[in-house]
């Protein structure tokens, strides 16, 4: 992938909000545990990090996904897990298959002041039974003349009690209960009567980033509100996934290196047995596999966004991304605790922050277990 003075004019921008508008305020909010979502995102949109890909018509910025790469490296050097996460999903989780599929009506009424930060998005596909198992969500959409009439419960749900609006995944037809058949999405208003905040959710990680559970009691939106085709949900919510993944690995390869330099950084400082611990060999060879191993996880990132940027289908990149990339911040998570101490339990230090956020890369967006059965898939191996 080849960098133009374009694209590092946008690093640039990138990068001086995340160390003036975010970075300082970290601390503070991990320990509110929620960020100002509605005062951060229209900065956010100033520099045009929502929408990249999209139609500069409805606000987009018109480029092509090594712009959304570049954004992506610049929000794994945030020093947390939870705003990164809640960008990603406005800029690449939530919107996607609006953009891509959505009527102009809705793209005005909802993508557009979304792309400028003006509003909050989330989305809303997993529930209390059915997370990874996307095939068995129960809520549903009944048509009613020209309205859905939503009933149901969300679960996770990024960005959550801040949320203008979600892009919900429902059932739309019970002819095929329990099939992946039969879904649609649908932009649902959070200001609609029935709608409701159910519970904020507390994690063991991403405390800054508001996860909430929502429940929709007899939630009337308009027929107009559906993106796409109605019924053809499932599709368009596997091709956002796609999105999702690879924008997380993408941070997550970024955060990982950072980590181990942090760490490097300290063994050289910290003296033990008269020496700096970074003199002693198996921290050196420890720390020089992991470097290792993001090397090359940074090289299959770079291979499947040429491959997206050339139009081809990257569901396999996507997964082995994932997949990969969430196994190895787990172990560079693992080893940056261990190598610092008792100063890498300690929560005044930035290692514990990061190993508690580093442990949802293997379980959000889909669980490793998915990943592997898509691969087993993809060879051929689990058909009956």
């Amino acid at each position: 992938m080849q960098f133009t003075e374009e694209h590092e004019h946008f690093r640039e921008s990138m990068r001086r909000l995340v160390d003036e508008e975010i970075n300082p305020f970290v601390d503070e909010w991990e320990e509110a545990g929620i960020f100002p979502a509605h005062e951060l995102f229209p900065k956010l949109g100033e520099v045009g990090a929502f929408g990249l890909e999209y139609d500069p018509e409805f606000g987009g910025g018109g480029a092509d996904h090594s712009f959304t790469y570049v954004m992506a490296q610049e929000l794994g050097r945030i020093k947390c897990a939870g705003v990164p996460m809640a960008i990603a999903v406005q800029a690449s989780m939530a919107t996607p298959a609006l953009a891509r599929f959505g009527s102009d009506e809705l793209k005005k009424t909802y993508l557009e002041p979304t792309l400028r930060g003006e509003m909050v998005c989330s989305i809303a596909v997993s529930e209390p039974d059915a997370g990874s198992d996307v095939a068995g969500i129960r809520t549903r959409a009944v048509r009613d003349g020209d309205d859905w009439v939503i009933n149901g419960r969300k679960m996770w749900i990024t960005n959550g009690t801040q949320a203008d609006w979600l892009c919900l995944l429902a059932r739309t037809d019970d002819s095929q209960p329990g099939d992946y058949h039969g879904m649609s999405l649908i932009v649902v208003p959070t200001t609609t009567p029935g709608f409701s905040v159910g519970r904020k959710i507390e994690k063991m990680g991403n405390h800054s980033s508001d996860t909430a559970e929502i429940v929709l009691d007899d939630v009337r939106v308009p027929i107009s509100n559906t993106v796409g085709e109605a019924g053809r949900g499932f599709q368009q919510q596997m091709a956002q996934f796609q999105d999702e993944r690879l924008v997380g690995a993408y941070i997550a390869a970024v955060g990982a290196r950072k980590a181990l330099d942090r760490t490097k950084d300290y063994l050289q400082q910290r003296i033990a047995f008269g020496k700096p611990l970074l003199a002693n060999q198996y921290l050196q060879y420890k720390l020089a596999e992991l470097y290792a191993d993001v090397d090359t996880v940074e090289g299959f990132l770079q291979y499947a966004a040429d491959k997206y940027l050339a139009g081809n289908d990257v569901t396999r990149e996507a997964t082995v991304a994932k997949l990969k990339t969430g196994r190895l911040t787990r172990e560079v998570a693992d080893a940056c605790v261990q190598f610092h101490g008792g100063m890498g339990y300690a929560e005044e230090m930035w290692v514990a922050r990061y190993f508690r956020d580093a442990r949802l890369a293997s379980i959000g967006g889909g669980a490793d277990e998915v990943m592997l059965r898509v691969i087993t898939m993809m060879e051929g191996m689990g058909k009956k």
